[in-house]
């Protein structure tokens, strides 16, 4: 008797959910049909699980657009990419073991979506701020770009220039933070990197989503020059599940 087929999960749905899955096909190379594992009054969307599953855009637009079409027709749990389960019978007891929490966190999703926004702080524009404003950060600069200046000018002037970029752009952060709060339910703040001064993902109900683009529209111009926001959005939940 050969063993069950492991499968890959990609949403939880109730079960009134339309699941027009017509159009989309799952993942892997050669992707199998999207079908649906039942309990009470929950539905997972499943496949069978690919032996060559792996982190490839293949793969990555696949398991999205699964979660977009199902998204764009009501609410639902859009579960983490690689998400795979042993059997069908190992959902169905997910189902049911989660079942309250599951039908919870559907009531709050329903009508609602993500927005993400990133922000970019161009370095050249930041730098020549930072010497404007910062008398010492000039000289530094001036004495070093001359061919002067001992090494600890040179580490002087990096630690200057590192503390009040970090300074101005945790500032940036919550101006922006402050100004889209007022238009969300919920947010999921990621840390600060190298590449963004912010990443940040709102829950927003629908009927204030032309509100909250518009805010950050707003928001962006008010930012200035050097400042880049980019917002994606309308999302299924991805960051609240």
């Amino acid at each position: 008797m050969s063993e069950p087929m492991s499968v890959y999960v990609y949403a939880i749905t109730k079960a009134d959910h339309p699941l027009d899955l017509e159009d989309v096909t799952g993942v892997g190379e050669e992707p199998a049909e999207l079908h649906t594992v039942s309990n009470g009054g929950l539905r997972a969307v499943i496949s069978e699980s690919p032996e060559d599953l792996s982190v490839a855009r293949r793969d990555l637009e696949a398991h999205h657009e699964v979660q977009e079409q199902l998204w764009a027709d009501g609410a639902i749990l859009p579960l983490s990419f690689g998400f795979v389960a042993p059997d069908e019978d190992t959902v169905r007891a997910l189902l049911e073991e989660r079942a309250e929490a599951f039908s919870q966190r559907l009531d709050e999703l329903t009508g609602c979506a993500e927005f993400n926004i990133k922000g970019v702080h161009d370095e050249d524009t930041l730098l020549r701020a930072v010497l404007a404003d910062s008398e010492r950060a000039r000289e530094l600069n001036e004495s070093i770009r001359e061919g002067g200046g001992s090494y600890e000018d040179r580490l002087a002037l990096g630690e200057l220039v590192a503390g009040e970029v970090q300074t101005r752009q945790s500032a940036l952060a919550e101006e922006v933070l402050t100004a889209l709060r007022p238009f969300a339910l919920a947010e999921k703040v990621s840390p600060p990197s190298q590449q963004y001064f912010v990443s940040v993902s709102f829950l927003v109900e629908d009927e204030r989503s032309e509100e909250f683009t518009r805010a950050g529209g707003e928001l962006a111009a008010r930012l200035g020059e050097g400042v880049e926001l980019r917002l994606r959005g309308p999302l299924p939940p991805y960051s609240f599940v």
